[in-house]
């Protein structure tokens, strides 16, 4: 993929990403590095924070 002309027939193709496509890439690759211990206990707080509705008050922070 390091290979410029690849890169820009693709990014001709599919257009430029958004910069909240690249932050969520950077996200997962930094996801993926973490000990599969530390993955649940992530997934786990996503999870508890997606079903929790005092998390999604702003006033609140």
């Amino acid at each position: 993929m390091k290979n410029p002309t690849h890169v820009a027939e693709l990014q001709k193709k599919l257009g430029a990403p958004s910069s909240e496509t690249i932050e969520s890439l950077r996200l997962l690759k930094a996801f993926v590095k973490l000990p599969s211990g530390q993955r649940s206990e992530i997934i786990e707080l996503v999870e508890r924070v997606a079903t929790d509705p005092l998390s999604n008050d702003p006033s609140l922070s």
